[in-house]
């Protein structure tokens, strides 16, 4: 029985194998065709190489047609053929005018450039110096001298710029000097332009614009009188406590203020050296406001501050 079976697994093998063969057929044939291709040959010609010499780059004059001569095959008369002129040499451009090469400009002549040279030539006028009024606000500082030469050397440097300097009596620890500053001015635009035009002459002289109105009231001695503020201009009236060259000083009594309840800031007047922090009460907008702060700051921080006017 067992032989049996691998028997008929074996004939099963082969089926499977043998019978797609013969049922598929075999396959079909390709047919293979070769055609001989013909290339014609190449035309026969007959090149001229001509050398053409030149002389002081100059072309060479053209010569007349030459004619040339041809012998017939069959007889002893010789044919004259008359070639005409050769195309190619027709064609060509003259040697003093190469292709792609455009004419030259012509040269400006000495009558149109002497125009351009004399405006050029010509300097140009300097504006005039800022002028200065006798009711300005605004100034320009330029320095605190110890030496009053070297204070009268800067004025004289400034006038001669065509700008107005003066100088103010000062004091720097205790001791006496003099300020170097120029205007006033009426705005501080002004002002910032007689800076540049002294700074243009002299680098060195760095200066910084001021307003002299706020240093005055930094430095004052008395009460602001009521005609400090005129009726027409916008600003209140304030109690000043004191000025200080240290900030931290002028934070304190700020804080001391304000814990005592009174309406109190701290703004700055000037720059470098001359720079001051205030301790102000305010602002109120009339002078009566002002003379209630002062006697509240009188009995609170028993300090008598000053009335003054505030932009």
């Amino acid at each position: 029985m067992k032989q049996r079976l691998i028997g008929a697994a074996v004939l099963i093998a082969l089926a499977v194998i043998f019978v797609p063969m013969f049922l598929s057929g075999s396959p079909p044939k390709t047919e293979t065709v070769t055609e001989n291709l013909a290339i014609p040959p190449a035309p026969e010609r007959e090149f001229q190489t001509r050398v053409v010499p030149t002389e002081n780059g100059k072309p060479p004059a053209v010569s007349a047609p030459v004619a040339e001569h041809v012998t017939p095959a069959g007889g002893d008369k010789v044919a004259t053929v008359d070639a005409g002129t050769n195309p190619r040499l027709a064609a060509e451009v003259p040697y003093s005018e190469t292709p792609g090469t455009a004419p030259a400009a012509p040269r400006p002549t000495a009558a149109a450039i002497k125009p351009a040279e004399t405006a050029a030539a010509r300097p140009v006028p300097e504006r005039a110096a800022p002028a200065a009024s006798s009711t300005g606000r605004y100034a320009v500082h330029l320095g605190i001298f110890a030496n009053s030469a070297n204070a009268d050397a800067l004025v004289a440097g400034a006038k001669k710029q065509g700008l107005t300097a003066y100088t103010e009596s000062a004091e720097v620890d205790g001791k006496p000097a003099t300020r170097v500053r120029l205007g006033p001015y009426e705005d501080r635009s002004t002002a910032e332009a007689a800076r540049l035009k002294l700074q243009k002459a002299d680098p060195k002289l760095k200066g910084s614009v001021v307003e002299i109105a706020a240093a005055a009231a930094a430095t004052q001695k008395a009460d602001a009188p009521a005609a400090a503020l005129p009726a027409n201009r916008a600003g209140g009236w304030a109690v000043q406590l004191g000025a200080f060259k240290s900030q931290d000083e002028a934070n304190k009594l700020l804080a001391k203020a304000k814990g005592a309840g009174l309406p109190s800031f701290v703004d700055s007047t000037g720059q470098g050296a001359e720079k001051l922090w205030r301790v102000r009460l305010g602002p109120e907008p009339d002078r009566a406001g002002s003379e209630k702060l002062r006697d509240q700051a009188k009995q609170k921080l028993t300090i008598t501050g000053m009335i003054v006017t505030v932009p």
